[in-house]
């Protein structure tokens, strides 16, 4: 039986990551460029990052809760709290990545760019294990 039950569980699994995949790619386009334009304006890269950051958070929630785990009757407060926390330990990685890869001389652009799929792959299993288990 439990065959059967992991091969029909298995596309789904697939599914929803190709989905969160597609919103992260989505939001990470609007971080980058929010992050790009902090960073010509002057701010400083750690600074730039956290807003970049923050921004892609808003755009990744939209599309979270509407497209890939969806939950039905809609996000819990517990949910948002919860999405929230995820968000701020990347935001934290990306920050402390962003800051550390520039002090070595690594251009901040690059810095951002490393950080992501560290991030990314933590919060991903933070909300699909924790947050949106039961969607």
């Amino acid at each position: 039986m439990a065959p059967r039950l992991r091969a029909a569980v298995l596309p789904v699994t697939r599914l929803m990551f190709a989905r969160y995949l597609l919103a992260s790619i989505i939001a990470l386009a609007s971080d980058f460029a929010l992050f790009l334009l902090l960073d010509r304006l002057g701010l400083p890269p750690v600074a730039a990052a956290c807003g970049g950051y923050a921004g892609g958070l808003l755009v990744h929630w939209a599309i979270s809760v509407r497209f890939v785990f969806d939950t039905g009757a809609g996000p819990s407060h517990g949910q948002r709290l919860a999405f929230i926390a995820s968000a701020l330990l990347g935001m934290g990685m990306t920050m402390a990545m962003v800051g550390a890869l520039s002090l070595v001389g690594t251009t901040p652009a690059l810095a951002k760019l490393l950080s992501v799929p560290v991030s990314f792959l933590t919060v991903y299993a933070i909300r699909k294990y924790g947050v949106f288990a039961r969607a």
